[in-house]
């Protein structure tokens, strides 16, 4: 068994509206794309974020990230986007995330989301749902 975690995928159609007027995503789009992903992670892990919120008054927030743009998606391109644990803390959880078309590498993105209480925006601890030993 691989010590690296197998990857989380959704499937994305790019629409008009997520394009620029030379027919190419616009940058920031990429980040609704990343965000999906990690959102539909969430959800097959059995939990979402209005329960997380309703059952134990935390929310997640995104705390840092980092994208490397290779190649522009475009206009009714069909893409993949990825999301995977790369690292968990008690209070935290890494995601590499990758969008590719046609298993092409366009997209490259980590993203630190920071566990927070919904009363106060402090840091807390992860449900224990969440906390698993990390590979």
């Amino acid at each position: 068994m691989s010590d690296v975690p197998t990857p989380f995928h959704i499937g994305v159609r790019v629409y008009y509206e997520d394009t620029d007027a030379t027919g190419v995503v616009y940058h920031a789009n990429y980040l609704r794309y990343f965000e999906r992903a990690r959102t539909e992670w969430l959800e097959a892990q059995g939990l979402g974020h209005q329960s997380l919120a309703d059952a134990y008054g935390i929310v997640f927030t995104l705390a840092d990230l980092s994208i490397r743009f290779r190649r522009p998606a475009r206009l009714d391109d069909r893409l993949s986007v990825s999301a995977a644990v790369a690292e968990r803390t008690r209070a935290r959880v890494v995601f590499e995330q990758e969008i590719t078309r046609d298993g092409a590498l366009l997209i490259q993105g980590q993203f630190t989301v920071a566990c927070v209480k919904v009363a106060d925006f402090r840091p807390c601890r992860l449900p224990e749902a969440l906390i698993k030993e990390s590979r």
